[in-house]
């Protein structure tokens, strides 16, 4: 399976990121921060896997009406654009600039991220099956 990266101080739980599997804009959202993570801080599990429903039912998140990234870290839920800004401060360089978008009312920045949610099929595709990381990365993503 590979070695399980420990970027995490000991104690705390590493950044969980939940995704759709079989979204293309989705997918290609983790392997951007897989490349810009290589201390392996985030972990990953998709909405449709067991891991990312039960997670989503710990959190009351329901899961057949979810269009969302779902950001799961020290213990809270974060989603929509809250959860995609939160994600981005963990990034390196200039990524970190994009918590400017917080001074942003969350109804705004929801209603704009739910507009690209709603439309990423269209835009981007859609697979038939969830995304397989490769055996190197699977240490990284939940079952």
């Amino acid at each position: 399976m590979g070695e399980t990266p420990a970027a995490v101080p000991p104690g705390s739980s590493p950044p969980l990121v939940l995704f759709d599997g079989v979204c293309n804009l989705c997918t290609g959202s983790v392997q951007f921060l897989l490349k810009r993570d290589p201390e392996g801080r985030f972990r990953f599990a998709s909405l449709q896997s067991d891991a990312g429903r039960r997670l989503m039912a710990e959190h009351g998140i329901v899961a057949d009406t979810l269009g969302s990234v779902v950001l799961i870290e020290d213990g809270r839920a974060w989603r929509e654009s809250s959860a995609a800004l939160r994600i981005a401060r963990h990034l390196p360089g200039a990524w970190k600039l994009l918590r400017l978008f917080t001074a942003v009312p969350r109804p705004l920045r929801d209603a704009v991220y739910r507009w690209i949610a709603r439309n990423r099929y269209r835009w981007f595709g859609k697979n038939e099956s969830c995304w397989l990381p490769t055996p190197e990365l699977r240490a990284r993503f939940l079952g």
